[in-house]
């Protein structure tokens, strides 16, 4: 029972100092979806330079989009016409500089990690998205052209409050509730396992610390947010600081599954710039961070599982918050398949569509990229895209090799017709 009660303990404590962060990272994102103009990005990232590499990281800056929802977006982009350098710019950055991950990171690692996280980023992206621009110098930049339809019907500004909260709270917990509370479980096995100052041992390596964090996180999928929690618990057993920074840029920053994806897109040579240059930066990094900027800066001594905030009024409002954000994830994971039991059968009324498989999509995003790549197609007059079956449901009269072109352009895998 101790066992349990210390990782209970621990992961409520994270969670706590969190919900407050989150509660309000989620509320600027949705309000970023709402009112930034994406589709104003394009014209400013085609050109093989540095200056497109520049434009893809203030662009990358306000934007909402998780470490799985950012592969399918700067897919997007590159499809329509941005350079390599400017997409693996926008790669790097994205996850990185959210805003939601960066009021999660200031909530728990405080405000130098705040602030040092995006710097580190933002030369790191502009290094990669520079390198790149000289290794691709001499290809050429592709530029599929769909026809455009009729432009979105504009919102109320009661319509837009009302998706300002449905996108901040209901899509983007979707996308990232499960990792989160990965995240937060990873770290109360932390807390219970590893002996404290474990990482001690790897005092007088550094390197060797940062290289095993990289064998060890980059095959696997930790988005921004959920890598903050397992940061701080393997700090709070003597990891150093630099070490966690390389965590919380090359978990984010790579995975299996995107890195497939930039291979497939952007070709195998662009593919090794990128993941290069992100290990390059999040070591260079790392190594500034342990011997150049004051340890006590990086202090998590500081948190304690068992601590209980001074100021009793704030401490009952985080519990609030916490009340709040377990309520949305709960709703999120719990009544998602509802919803999706819900898309199927509208979805299999339509007695004239047609159901294509379409494998690696996994967040809202993925499925807002798909949706569009089709609806753009000549021969199509509607789609519907359910992520949990991984199916698009597309009324009109498209073959095969259209769907598959459209949704390969972007990364994701056709797998032909689904029977009905």
């Amino acid at each position: 029972m101790e066992f349990f009660k210390e990782i209970a303990v621990t992961i409520f404590s994270i969670f706590n100092e969190m919900s407050v962060y989150l509660l309000l990272g989620f509320l600027f994102a949705g309000i970023l979806h709402v009112f930034v103009p994406q589709q104003l990005f394009l014209k400013y990232l085609s050109k093989n330079n540095w200056v497109s590499v520049l434009y893809a990281i203030m662009f990358a800056v306000p934007l909402p989009l998780c470490s799985c929802g950012v592969v399918p977006a700067a897919m997007a982009l590159y499809k329509e016409g941005a350079s390599k350098g400017s997409v693996i710019s926008f790669l790097i950055a994205t996850p990185q500089t959210g805003v939601d991950s960066i009021i999660a990171t200031y909530s728990l690692l405080g405000l130098p990690f705040a602030l040092i996280r995006p710097i580190a980023a933002f030369f790191t992206s502009i290094f990669a998205g520079l390198i790149t621009n000289i290794f691709t110098s001499n290809e050429k930049n592709i530029k599929i052209s769909f026809q455009k339809r009729t432009e979105e019907q504009k919102l109320s500004f009661t319509q837009k409050i009302k998706k300002i909260f449905q996108y901040g709270y209901v899509e983007m917990l979707e996308d990232i509730g499960k990792v989160l509370i990965f995240g937060l479980i990873i770290a109360g096995l932390i807390a219970y396992f590893i002996p404290n100052n474990f990482f001690i041992i790897f005092k007088d390596n550094t390197i060797l610390t940062m290289l095993l964090i990289l064998v060890v996180t980059i095959p696997m999928y930790i988005c921004a947010t959920g890598s903050i929690p397992i940061a701080i618990a393997l700090m709070m057993k003597g990891m150093s600081s630099g070490t966690a920074l390389v965590l919380l840029m090359a978990g984010p920053g790579a995975n299996i599954v995107s890195m497939m994806v930039i291979g497939k897109v952007l070709g195998k040579k662009t593919f090794c710039v990128y993941l290069i240059t992100l290990i390059i930066g999040a070591i260079g990094f790392g190594l500034f961070i342990d011997n150049f900027l004051p340890a006590n800066w990086f202090d998590v001594s500081k948190f304690s599982i068992t601590e209980h905030n001074n100021n009793v009024g704030f401490y009952y409002f985080k519990i609030l918050c916490s009340f709040i954000l377990f309520t949305l994830l709960a709703n999120s994971i719990l009544f998602k398949k509802n919803r999706e039991k819900v898309e199927i059968m509208e979805n299999n009324a339509v007695k004239n569509a047609i159901a294509f498989k379409i494998d690696g999509m996994s967040c809202n995003h993925c499925k807002a990229n798909v949706t569009k790549v089709i609806s753009n197609l000549k021969s199509v007059t509607g789609v519907s895209v359910n992520l949990s079956e991984g199916v698009a449901y597309v009324e009109g009269t498209p073959t095969d090799e259209e769907i598959k072109s459209a949704v390969e352009a972007i990364g994701f895998k056709f797998s032909g017709r689904k029977e009905r």
